[in-house]
């Protein structure tokens, strides 16, 4: 028997829960757990529900996507966060991808974008529609004008890079490095501080540019 992959929604307009309750229900490998209908519910159901993938829009009462997404970051917890959004130049995607969501995709996408990206978040891997992955180039292309952090990197600090560049989740280099998920959480942000580097993506192309993979 296929191993199902345990999904949450949260998104404030039934008719979207609804749409995409009726995609997943039709998929033998995925099973729904849990609706939530704004950005606290969603918290709370993580920790009643323990989904493995959350489709989470970002645009919500209550509590909005991006601070559930850093509430959900801080639960240490094994769940992918998949963003399901209306807007592709919203900059709140930058800062979601640093929070810990793995995916991006437009509200509207075809179905079958929505479940491919659902199982491909969920082996830990990133999925991005076309138009926010050009977004994330351009980011990435852009200079940053502030100088790197006189404090060098420290050598775990670097072992958690080299793990960055090869796409590894927290919980990944976690077990990697033996040490725990909020150890590699506190790295990460001291990378990205240090390096001046707005998230994990960059950080990565940063590793790979730097001949550290």
């Amino acid at each position: 028997m296929t191993q199902q992959i345990r999904v949450l929604i949260a998104d404030d307009h039934p008719i979207v829960r609804q749409g995409l309750g009726v995609v997943l229900a039709a998929q033998p490998d995925m099973e729904l757990v849990a609706e939530a209908t704004d950005g606290q519910e969603a918290v709370d159901l993580v920790q009643k529900t323990q989904p493995d993938v959350i489709v989470m829009d970002l645009v919500m009462p209550v509590k909005d996507g991006l601070t559930a997404i850093k509430e959900i970051d801080q639960l240490h917890l094994s769940a992918r966060i998949l963003v399901l959004t209306s807007f592709p130049d919203d900059n709140n995607v930058f800062d979601a991808i640093k929070a810990g969501a793995m995916g991006f995709l437009l509200k509207d996408s075809p179905p079958e974008y929505l479940l491919e990206a659902i199982r491909t978040v969920h082996q830990g891997e990133s999925a991005l529609h076309p138009s926010i992955a050009r977004k994330l180039v351009e980011e990435i292309k852009s200079p940053t004008d502030l100088p790197l952090a006189e404090e060098p990197l420290t050598p775990r600090e670097l072992d958690v890079l080299k793990c960055l560049a090869r796409g590894q989740s927290n919980r990944e280099i976690a077990t990697e490095l033996s040490i725990s998920t909020r150890t590699v959480t506190t790295h990460v942000r001291n990378i990205l501080d240090k390096l001046h580097l707005a998230n994990r993506t960059q950080a990565a192309l940063y590793a790979r540019e730097k001949g550290l993979t």
